[in-house]
């Protein structure tokens, strides 16, 4: 599959946490001749959090992952194992069969307590997992845990992805410095409530499980739950963060480690934007003037899952019939002769009609950029919101058309 023409020049060097330890390896669940597993081990004293999909046809593992995590009070040492190709989702009690034989295959080869041992698939719906094959590596996975594998990690996770994601960010607090670092699939089927991704974090902090579940939850609403690329919600999104404790520093409550969190997150959710299956732009739709911030919020996705709006903007054409269209449909108050389109600095509609200054040679020309930013002002009240989406283009119809075959 060709690199998506809105990938980082390069993955980036991700500092290594202590107290976390990773392995890839080649399964053959689906993908013959490139890493589809990897596993994480954490050290005692690690404090585990995580948010999942509301999808009512979750997937064996996320199940599996929430009924674990409500019952943790530990911090003992935690494990994670993802495989790709295969989602383990739709497959009855097979699937809860798989979770298991899995996680007993982690804890004895680790020492990892099952209770403790996290697991999360992707790919195919519907078809049983080979699990099998997973637990057939588990021993190899374990023998070539190391600090710095996380970017092997990262590229064992991906689908239809085109580039393996990765961030990472230094805070120091109370003049000791803490590390943050994340890795994401996600390419297709992203949609909040949270995409089709699976993203895990570490970092060396040390933060109670209670606190660190609140301050997750608070920041995915903020990053990957203000993403879409086609509107459509997985069975398996899974984000989890795993704090080891190693360097310290306690950041309850901290303020400049939730901002470097919150920046890692939007920078991973970002990412799994550009990697959109057929993108070619990437596109922050910010709306201002709503009536309320959940006004706000409904027009900027309404406007970015617009199939309309997102071919429009696939074939550069700076269309905002389209946009009022969606503000239109959107459910949140509006009023045609307050809202006011631009595209970047430039207007398209203003005050109920076409802008007077509206250039054709210069919205197109804007509209030709890899990144785009369509701002919204309904002109009502001091509402706002943003979210970040794609274009819509005839590879995605390609890649999804034949994506079991």
């Amino acid at each position: 599959m060709a690199l998506s023409p809105l990938a980082p020049t390069a993955f980036p060097d991700l500092p290594v946490i202590a107290g976390v330890t990773f392995a890839a390896a080649q399964a053959g669940v689906k993908y013959k001749g490139r890493t589809d597993v990897m596993l994480a081990v954490l050290a005692a004293g690690s404090t585990v959090a995580g948010v999942f999909t509301r999808s009512a046809t979750r997937s064996a593992p996320v199940l599996d992952c929430q009924a674990k995590l409500a019952a943790d009070g530990a911090g003992g040492p935690a494990a994670i194992l993802v495989n790709s190709g295969n989602s383990n989702a739709f497959t009855g009690k097979a699937g809860v069969t798989s979770v298991r034989a899995i996680c007993d295959a982690v804890a004895d080869a680790t020492g990892v307590p099952a209770g403790r041992v996290f697991t999360a698939s992707t790919g195919v719906i519907g078809e049983p997992l080979p699990h099998d094959r997973i637990v057939a590596k588990v021993a190899e996975l374990t023998a070539a845990q190391t600090a710095t594998g996380m970017a092997d990690a990262a590229r064992a996770i991906m689908t239809t992805d085109t580039f393996p994601k990765g961030a990472a960010q230094t805070v120091t607090i109370g003049g000791r410095p803490v590390q943050i670092a994340g890795i994401a699939k996600g390419s297709g089927m992203i949609a909040p409530d949270m995409a089709t991704m699976l993203v895990y974090i570490f970092t060396d902090a040390i933060i109670a499980q209670s606190p660190l579940q609140a301050l997750l939850a608070c920041l995915t609403d903020t990053t990957f739950n203000n993403i879409t690329v086609d509107s459509d919600t997985s069975t398996s999104d899974s984000l989890m963060i795993a704090a080891t404790g190693t360097s310290g520093v306690d950041v309850t409550d901290d303020a400049d480690f939730a901002g470097a969190l919150q920046a890692v997150m939007l920078d991973l959710a970002h990412q799994v934007v550009r990697d959109g299956e057929g993108a070619t732009k990437f596109v922050t739709i910010a709306v201002t003037g709503a009536a309320s911030d959940a006004d706000a919020r409904l027009v900027a996705m309404a406007t970015a899952n617009s199939p309309l709006v997102k071919t429009a903007i696939a074939g550069e054409d700076p269309n905002w019939g389209r946009i009022v269209m969606a503000v239109g449909k959107s459910g949140a108050q509006a009023d045609r002769d307050t809202l006011t389109i631009r595209l970047g600095d430039l207007v398209l509609a203003r005050d109920g009609y076409r802008a007077p200054e509206y250039v054709e040679a210069d919205c197109a020309a804007y509209m030709r950029r890899p990144e785009i930013d369509i701002n919204i002002d309904l002109g009502l009240g001091d509402g706002t919101s943003t979210v970040w989406t794609c274009d819509l283009t005839h590879t995605y119809i390609t890649i999804n058309a034949d994506y079991r075959s």
